[in-house]
């Protein structure tokens, strides 16, 4: 017996040293294959000179090694990795066409698809592109939801085609719905263009300040206007908050959180009988803050955890009234949880550790509606059963 035992903890030494040995050569191999992580982020001037080098990384090594590079780059804190990700797959897109999409993953919040897409768009015209498209984002790599997501980064580039005009944009968007996803692609790629309103204009400066100044005297005012059909205000306030931070006068790169509170009351302007719309204009600051919280560097979600929760409940709890701070609430959530791409060990994390009681109320509801709408296997039932039983019919819906 005392033979056996000690022959099978000498087989166990040996297997762990040789997975050890293994794993070492891996880890070097994959640092020196990967080298350009560790000097690429360093002496950057701005973002455009990060732009910069990632193109000339992506036109020399192609646009699957570039993002590589990006997930293990040392990256200033406040950069934004999404649009990084949209400079890389703009390279990847020019190398490999429409059939690139099979090398996107979710990473960078499917910016690698978003970019696939657009540069379809580009080539192909239209609407002759748009069943091309539609061909693409089936195949976008990532759940449920990594469909639906493609056509937000659509909307970025179909805005950007008809040179940052919302009547040929919205138009364009209104014909990519089905009764399948229930409208689902329109509503997103709306919404993407109203984040290229915001954000973007890196495919034509001019002509994106000039929409800037047409459509944002008032950014509650351009979602609650005209050129945004009714079916789609509510996503169109979803992603305007950036907007509505700068005229409360907070910097983007460096957040005031004592500002927040004024960037809140801005949409308290929608009348109170659109109780939908005021809950999708307060949502949006969670759907911004829970990437703040990681100084925007989202390829650090999984490391989300309680001083960031923390931080983003205080923020939330920052809005003046309740239903404020309970749809920011709900937007974190759907923001953590993404689809069900992240892990939702993440999200039921969030919610255990919140202190206030109706916010945490409010992240289960919100956290039952996002397991139902984005799990379909045998995970659902799993997932349903850790959240309170008060909800778990909402979940299993």
């Amino acid at each position: 017996m005392l033979t056996f035992l000690n022959t099978y903890r000498y087989h166990l030494v040996i297997a762990f040293m040789i997975a050890s040995v293994i794993s070492y050569f891996l880890l070097s191999a994959s640092q020196t294959l990967y080298a350009e992580a560790d000097t690429i982020g360093k002496n950057v001037a701005n973002f455009k000179e990060f732009e910069t080098r990632f193109q000339d990384l992506a036109k020399e090594k192609g646009g699957a090694y570039a993002y590589e590079v990006l997930k293990r780059a040392a990256i200033p804190p406040n950069t934004d990795l999404h649009l990084l990700g949209h400079t890389v797959g703009d390279v990847l897109y020019a190398q490999v066409g429409i059939d690139g999409i099979a090398l996107c993953t979710q990473d960078f919040r499917n910016a690698c698809s978003h970019s696939i897409v657009i540069g379809a768009l580009n080539e192909f015209g239209g609407e002759p592109a748009l069943l091309k498209i539609r061909d693409a984002c089936k195949k976008a790599p990532g759940g449920s939801g990594a469909y639906t997501m493609c056509y937000h980064g659509l909307g970025h580039g179909i805005f950007a085609f008809y040179s940052y005009s919302f009547p040929e944009t919205v138009e364009l968007c209104g014909k990519t719905g089905t009764p399948e996803y229930r409208n689902r692609e329109a509503t997103e790629c709306v919404g993407g263009a109203v984040m290229e309103l915001s954000g973007g204009g890196g495919h034509d400066r001019e002509a994106w300040n000039v929409a800037r100044e047409k459509y944002l005297n008032d950014p509650v005012g351009l979602c609650m206007g005209p050129y945004i059909p009714d079916d789609t205000k509510s996503q169109c306030l979803t992603y305007i908050t950036p907007e509505l931070w700068r005229v409360a006068g907070i910097d983007l790169g460096k957040p005031q959180p004592e500002l927040f509170e004024k960037a809140f009351a801005l949409c308290d302007v929608i009348p109170r009988s659109e109780s939908a719309l005021r809950k999708s204009c307060y949502g949006g600051f969670g759907k911004e803050f829970v990437p703040l919280a990681l100084g925007r560097d989202i390829r650090e979600i999984a490391k989300f955890g309680d001083r960031e929760t923390e931080t983003v409940e205080k923020w939330c709890a920052s809005a003046p009234l309740q239903d404020a701070r309970v749809a920011c609430m709900e937007q974190a959530v759907q923001s953590l949880f993404w689809g069900g791409e992240n892990d939702p060990n993440i999200t039921f994390r969030f919610c255990a550790y919140l202190q206030d009681g109706d916010l945490q109320t409010a992240c289960y509801k919100e956290l039952a509606v996002a397991i139902d709408s984005y799990t379909f296997d045998d995970r659902k039932s799993i997932l349903c059963a850790q959240v309170p039983a008060q909800f778990q019919n909402r979940c299993l819906q």
